[in-house]
Parts: C-alpha cells; structure tokens; sequence
C-alpha cells in the first residue's frame, strides 16, 4: 500500500512498524549468517570423523561414500553462505540458489543410496536419479533465463578501457 492511500493518523505507526521490521530482518540475517557458519565447522569435522571412521572400519569404499554425503551438505551450506551474502550487500535471493540446494541434495541421495543398509528397490533408484536430472534440467533453464541479466551486470561493472588519440 503506497503511503498517500494509507490513513494520515496511521502514517507514524506504519514508518515506526516498517522500520522495526528492517532492522528485526537484519539481526535474522545476522543469525541466519552465524549459524551458517557454525554448520560449516560442524560439517567439515564430521566429514573428518567419517573418513576415521572409515579408516577404522577397514571399509573405505562405504566410508568414503558416507563422507562424501557429508561434503554435500557442506557444499549446500556454502551455496547458502553465498546467496546470504550476496543478500546482506544488497543482492535479492536468487532462485538458482535453491534449485542448486535441491540439486545437492538429491545428488547427496543418489551417492548415498548404494551404502544404505537395505538396498532400496529400483523404482526408488530411477525416482531419485530422475529427479536429480530434473533438477539439472531446471537449473540449466534457471541460468539460461538469467544469462542477458548476468551479461549486462558484467559490463556495467567493467572499468572501461583506455584509448589512445
């Protein structure tokens, strides 16, 4: 609602509200941004303790796999990390950033899915392995649909070469 259709006696209250609203916004992003950064930490020494673990076990291949699940978080993670700062220096969220979340994971599955302790049936391998490449599909769209955007934010902030006279 623009603010000349807003009740005049409300205005105060509205300017009051709305900024209270940003800076709540701001302290969220602030602990959004902290415990992403927590999960990065927790996340790369889990990987280490798998592979341990794996090392242990004397079973590399299972171990390796499992830790590798555990890299893809990490790697969801920093997607997420990525598109909040972009967010925090004035960006807009993209939605590439979550169909590549959603991608991770469904990768994160299908690299799993062969270390599960009861192998899952076929029908479960294909739906899975299909929606990831659906996934692909839509993340290719997503980029293409944003190239003319990228290419002229490239060179806008190209400096601009010197010439000679």
């Amino acid at each position: 609602m623009s603010d000349e259709n807003f009740p005049k006696q409300l205005r105060a209250i509205n300017r009051v509200t709305i900024s209270a609203m940003l800076w709540l916004n701001g302290v969220a992003h602030i602990i959004i941004g902290l415990a992403l950064a927590i999960s990065v930490l927790m996340f790369t020494w889990l990987f280490f303790m798998d592979l341990r673990e794996s090392i242990q076990a004397n079973n590399l291949v299972h171990g390796f796999l499992h830790a590798l699940g555990t890299l893809m978080l990490l790697w969801t993670v920093s997607a997420l990390i990525t598109a909040e700062i972009r967010y925090l220096e004035g960006g807009k969220l993209e939605v590439d950033t979550f169909v590549v979340v959603a991608l991770v994971g469904m990768l994160r599955k299908v690299i799993t899915l062969p270390v599960l302790e009861v192998a899952p049936p076929m029908r479960e391998v294909i739906l899975w392995e299909g929606g990831a490449l659906l996934l692909g599909v839509l993340y290719l769209v997503v980029r293409w649909a944003q190239r003319p955007q990228l290419s002229s934010e490239k060179a806008a902030e190209s400096p601009k070469q010197n010439q000679l006279p």
